[in-house]
Order: structure tokens, then sequence, then C-alpha cells
């Protein structure tokens, strides 16, 4: 099949990118919806395939969809300036020096709670656990770093693993 041709199945290959996302993109009218063959099978140009790969790499650096379908209309209209380019990535970069910022207050106060665990009460029970006793204080002061919606929590089977190791 030439590069002109791509079959669903060839541009995920191509793009490492996974056939339900494609279709995806295509309901969300991120990629073009493709020409279809006489067999009904879908196929892909190399514009698609190249403006995949950009959806792509814009997901990989975090880009929420929007803001990637702000940088495909400019991917798609090269005669627009490349410093909006610019500052859309300034503004994302912005953004992730703000969370590694909070996620490196979430470290320490996370790194000082272990510590207290480890000093005073890691080989007891967990109604004397300083960390359950401290986070459970209605009049505790929020932990710095943490505000709502700042972090990923882990998920429950993090948290099953986590104590399967301890016992």
């Amino acid at each position: 099949m030439s590069q002109t041709h791509l079959t669903i199945g060839a541009l995920s290959a191509q793009t490492s990118c996974n056939i339900p996302t494609i279709r995806y993109y295509e309901q969300i009218g991120l990629l073009p919806s493709p020409g279809r063959a006489a067999n009904g099978h879908r196929y892909y140009r190399e514009a698609d395939l190249k403006r995949l790969v950009f959806i792509k790499r814009c997901r990989d650096f975090g880009f929420p969809i929007e803001q990637v379908r702000a940088l495909v209309s400019l991917f798609e209209d090269g005669d627009r300036s490349c410093v909006e380019v610019r500052d859309m990535a300034q503004v994302h970069l912005d953004a992730v020096r703000s969370k590694m910022l909070e996620l490196k207050e979430l470290e320490a106060s996370l790194t000082g709670f272990i510590g207290s665990c480890d000093a005073t009460c890691s080989t007891g029970v967990t109604r004397n656990c300083t960390i359950v006793e401290d986070w459970s204080a209605p009049d505790s002061a929020p932990v710095k770093g943490c505000r709502a919606g700042a972090s990923t929590p882990l998920q429950p089977s993090q948290f099953t693993a986590i104590a399967r190791k301890r016992t």
C-alpha cells in the first residue's frame, strides 16, 4: 500500500497512536474524516499522517484537547505567525513549571509525614498512626502543595499494593 493511502492500521503503526484514539480524533474534528475505499475501509493521506503525528506530539507534551485544537489550526494555516505557536508553548511551559513547584511542595509534605511516622509509630497499628491522625484532624492546616485537584491521587490498587508490602 502506498504512503498516500494508509489504512487505519498502518496509520496507527506509523504514529504509535491506537485505533480507538484515531477514531476519537476524527469524531471530535481534530482529524478530518478519511476517504473510503470501495471495500469501505478508511484510507488516510500523507497529510493525515503528518497531522496525526503533530496531534500526538502535542498530547505527548501534555497539551489539553482544546489547546491541541488551537495548535492544529495554526499547523493547518501555514501563513500565521510562528510566535502564536511559541506563545502557546510558553503558556504551557509556565503551567508545567507551576505544577512542578506544587509537586515539590507536596513531596516535602509527604516526606515530613513519612518521617514522622517512621520516627514514632510505623511499627504500631493504624489507630496510633500519626499520618492517619494528622490527615483526619478537622482543624489541621491544609498541606502545602495539596490544593484540591492539584495533584494526581494514588489509585486504590496502588494503596492495596503498598499495604501488602508492609505486611
